[in-house]
């Protein structure tokens, strides 16, 4: 029944009018995660980190302004993401702007060696794969498996039609990448949740937390150039991408040293990008060791 019901969700919304696809993503959520009060809890919480070095200067207007924002990009996220598969390229490279950045992806890749790409949950990362498979570049990234297990196959479907690769985070997912960035393809990780609950821990937004060390760790293994990117929505329909120069990171000589030394680089300009836009980091989880 979940996944008849999620299946059908996405029909319409793939099909409809994104004003209409807007207004029922807003409805559906206003009756579920606004009305839910931990998840807007967890959403204060994150924003209080991110709008100040200090949590406790950030006013209660400010802070429940924001949280309503996010809620509300939410909403959009899966709005917008559910009218990809059903876009052609020409439309997608039209309402998807990558200007600031654009010479370091082409840059990484003339390396050789495959491009690690590192984002944070924010606008719409869908849209930046689908943008580069729409100008050639193609994209692999990893996605967490769903129950029930066709669930997941619909969804991989569903990025697959957009022009993303999907591998799912087992335990086989390593293996599969080290292939992909052996072919000199570009790896997309979603790297601000620890998943797994296996991660690194770095100071993100002055809190101690943890990161994935994923991307550290395929970095260093294979002299893949990492970036971190961030893809966000607007202005209006459109999105844009933003894309940091490859990381410059010096080792030392200790593995397990450079993969923590590395992610707490990554987890440094992950903050930087997320500042950008925070109403569009869509974090509904308990994100912080103090939290």
């Amino acid at each position: 029944m979940k996944v008849v019901i999620v299946k059908s969700v996405g029909w319409v919304l793939e099909h409809l009018p994104l004003r209409i696809d807007m207004w029922i993503t807003k409805t559906v959520s206003r009756a579920t995660t606004g009305r839910n009060k931990t998840v807007k809890a967890n959403v204060a919480r994150n924003m209080r980190h991110v709008l100040a070095n200090h949590p406790e200067e950030v006013s209660i207007d400010v802070l429940t302004g924001f949280r309503d924002r996010v809620l509300i990009e939410y909403s959009k996220y899966w709005a917008e993401g559910a009218k990809l598969p059903a876009l052609d390229k020409v439309e997608i490279a039209k309402r998807f702007s990558l200007s600031e950045g654009r010479e370091h992806l082409d840059e990484a890749q003339a390396q050789g060696k495959g491009v690690i790409v590192v984002l944070p949950h924010i606008g719409s990362w869908e849209w930046g794969g689908a943008y580069l498979d729409a100008i050639g570049f193609g994209l692999t990234a990893v996605a967490e498996e769903l129950e029930p297990p066709e669930l997941f196959e619909w969804f991989k479907k569903k990025r697959e039609a957009m022009g993303i690769s999907v591998i799912g985070l087992n335990d086989q997912a390593g293996s599969a990448l080290l292939d992909t960035l052996a072919a000199n393809k570009t790896v997309a990780l979603l790297s601000d949740r620890d998943i797994q609950n296996n991660g690194i821990e770095v100071t993100f937004f002055g809190e101690r937390t943890t990161l994935p060390a994923g991307p550290a760790v395929m970095a260093l293994r294979t002299g893949a150039p990492l970036l971190t990117v961030a893809c966000y929505s607007g202005p209006l329909d459109g999105h844009h991408a933003v894309i940091n120069p490859p990381i410059a990171f010096e080792r030392s000589g200790k593995f397990r040293a450079d993969v923590a030394a590395l992610t707490q680089v990554i987890a440094t300009e992950l903050e930087g990008l997320i500042r950008r836009a925070p109403e569009q980091w869509h974090d509904l989880q308990p994100r912080f060791a103090n939290d």
